[in-house]
Order: structure tokens, then sequence, then C-alpha cells
């Protein structure tokens, strides 16, 4: 009688140099990991204790190490493309921001988010409906604003991530020096979702005053400079925020 035969779960294929680099990479600069960093040369520089820098680095180096050869890490930093596990702005080009803003929770960060976005389109219908000569000058603000838009929701989503892992670290841990981390995040991107508002309302009023005055072009310059500081603020504070979630722990 020949013995019973089970089946044997098969394992991850090995992983490519390039690919094992990438995955290194990606666990040396998780955010988590870069926090360990941060908080042991506060430390250190607070206090002098010259132990802390060997411990800061040996905790960093493990991390980093058991990080690399975590398969479901690798798995969705090599498929990073495919599936972030958060509906990001380049996987979702053919949705509307105001779709991707219901997605967000109900709450204060959704309304201002929403209330940016009605002004958003407000300012689209405004150059749109302009006269031919306006259109020319504002040519480049539309695909802007859109970026802009898209970007918002994006610092809203990764807001709310940020919010749902500073609620867990609260919950588990009496001192956590994460949370406080996490918290400084959050009203960053509480005062930038404040501040792109005010930018949308400053800038609707200012397609009108481009629209009277459609033969100066320093008014469309200066529109289309601050819908570029808008975009750089919004995506610099989106890149800081990528990232977070329970699933990079």
């Amino acid at each position: 009688m020949e013995p019973e035969r089970r089946d044997i779960p098969e394992r991850p294929a090995p992983l490519s140099p390039a690919e094992r680099s990438r995955v290194t990479r990606a666990a040396a600069l998780r955010p988590l990991n870069v926090i360990v960093l941060v908080i042991g040369g506060v430390f250190f520089a607070a206090t002098q204790a010259w132990w802390m820098v060997p411990l800061t680095l040996v905790t960093y180096a493990l991390l980093v190490f058991f990080a690399s050869r975590d398969p479901i890490f690798a798995h969705r930093v090599l498929h990073a493309d495919h599936n972030t596990g958060l509906p990001a702005a380049n996987a979702h080009r053919d949705v509307s921001p105001e779709r991707r803003a219901r997605w967000l929770a109900r709450g204060e960060t959704r309304e201002k988010v929403e209330a940016a976005l009605i002004v958003y389109r407000k300012v689209v219908v405004a150059i749109e409906e302009s006269d031919e000569v306006t259109r020319a000058v504002l040519d480049d603000a539309i695909p802007k604003l859109h970026a802009a838009a898209d970007r918002l929701v994006d610092v809203a989503q990764r807001r709310e991530k940020a919010a749902e892992v500073l609620h867990d670290l609260r919950r588990h841990a009496t001192v956590s020096p994460d949370a406080t981390v996490l918290q400084d995040t959050i009203n960053a991107a509480d005062a930038e979702i404040s501040g792109t508002l005010e930018s949308l309302l400053a800038l609707r009023s200012r397609v009108v005053r481009v629209s009277i005055d459609s033969g100066n072009p320093e008014r469309a310059a200066t529109l289309n400079a601050s819908l570029d500081d808008l975009n750089a603020r919004l995506e610099a504070l989106s890149e800081t925020m990528s990232p977070p979630g329970r699933g990079d722990r």
C-alpha cells in the first residue's frame, strides 16, 4: 500500500538580485523604520548617551533585515504599480476626484475636501466658459487644476490612513514616539487641506480678473504660478506621507 501523499504548499520563487536590492532599499526607506533612526538621533542629541547610537543602529538593521525577508512586504514592493492597497491618483486617473473623495470616511476631512472640489469645478467651468482670449492664456491652467484636485484627495486618503495607525498606537501603547510623528503628519495634512480650499477660492477670483483684463499676461502668469506652487506643496506632502498604513507594519 502506497503511503498517503500530501500536497506541499508551493514556495515563492526566489528573488533575483535586482528584486532583492529593490526590496532591501524599500525596507531601508520604510517610514516606520526611518522613524527609529530619527528618534534615536533626537534622543542622542538631547542626552548625549553614546549607548543609544549602537542600539539605534542595531534596531534599525534588524527591522530592515526582517522586512526585506518578509514575503508579503516583498510582494507589495514588487507589485506596487498594480496593487498599492490605497486608491492613489496614478492608479485611478479614470476616476474623478469627487468620486475618490466619497471613499473617505465621513467627517471633517471629507467635508473640507468635498468643499475644495466644489470650488475646483467652479474654477474649471469659469475657464471653460470664458472668452477665447482668456481660454488661450489659461490653456495650461486646467490640467494643473485637475492635478491639484487628484493630489488633494491623495493627501486626504493618506491622512486618514495615518489617523488609523495613530489610533492603533494609542490603543496598544501608553507612550509611543511614533504617535508624535504621526500626529505632526496629520496636522500638516489638515493645514494643507484647509489651505488648498483657500487657494482655490483665491484662484476663482483671479480667473474672473483674467477674463476681465485678458490683455494683461501678468495676471495669467500669476495664476499659473499659484497653481504650480499648490501642486508642488501637495505633491511634496503626499510623498512624505507615503505610504502609511497597517500593511507596512
